[in-house]
């Protein structure tokens, strides 16, 4: 067995001890670099600190804030690129759909000022700052989708007599569902990316940007680090959960 030859076959046991081996160069570099003069990492005892001083501030709060915080956001981006993106067949709603999917080239810092003129409500800054941004990448990739629709099966639902909204309604919106959560799924790992940082820029709601920022602020390593492992994996946990729906509720689904 070649492990450096394309698309060679391997077994579970070898997949398995691969990441083994992986995981065991990480922890071997954290620990050579953790614990020797330059001190580039923390070491784990720092981080395990870390750890127990975030609980003690009260960390599952900060990430139920989170938590609410990105939801909050994600329903709304949802609602608002899918409403575009299902009407873009109309010709005179499918320029707007293309100028939203424009607009991911804007950067934050432009979209947080003028949103701040708009919105005196920090919760509320935070929240549609997020929108915009996962808006305009939801937008891109659900006209994606759409595009991506054969013509063969909007010409199977004509042949089955079905009007031009029952083809929207039966090929475009029921018809790509699990693309649709599956999109979700991707593009919630930008917004839960961009989370800290939005929250790190008002900082009066709290949440897991606000920990990263103090932790910053007093150039505490091992703090950051946990942090940095608890958005992981908490990010980890919400992608598996949307794998598990998707699948869940659409068994047959070829993705």
């Amino acid at each position: 067995m070649n492990l450096l030859k394309p698309f060679e076959v391997v077994t579970s046991l070898t997949k398995y001890l691969i990441v083994t081996g992986w995981l065991a160069l990480l922890f071997g570099t954290w620990f050579w670099y953790g614990y020797s003069d330059t001190h580039m990492f923390p070491t784990l005892g720092q981080v395990g600190e870390g750890f127990v001083g975030l609980w003690n501030e009260g960390l599952v709060t900060h990430i139920g804030s989170s938590l609410a915080l990105c939801g909050k956001a994600v329903v709304i981006a949802i609602i608002v690129a899918l409403s575009f993106v299902y009407l873009s067949p109309l010709p005179v709603i499918k320029p707007i759909a293309n100028m939203i999917s424009k607009f991911r080239y804007l950067p934050l810092t432009g979209i947080a000022f003028y949103i701040t003129m708009l919105i005196s409500n920090g919760r509320s800054v935070q929240t549609w700052i997020l929108v915009v941004f996962m808006t305009t990448y939801l937008t891109t990739s659900l006209l994606s989708m759409l595009k991506d629709i054969k013509e063969e099966e909007f010409d199977h639902a004509r042949a089955l007599g079905c009007n031009r909204w029952e083809i929207l309604w039966e090929v475009v919106v029921k018809g790509r569902f699990d693309y649709v959560i599956e999109i979700v799924r991707q593009n919630l790992a930008i917004v839960w990316m961009m989370l800290v940082t939005v929250e790190s820029i008002m900082v009066a709601a709290g949440g897991l940007g606000f920990l990263i920022k103090n932790s910053d602020k007093f150039m505490n390593h091992g703090r950051i680090i946990a942090l940095q492992l608890v958005i992981l994996f908490v990010g980890l946990g919400m992608d598996y959960s949307l794998t598990k729906i998707r699948k869940l509720l659409f068994r047959y689904s070829t993705m």
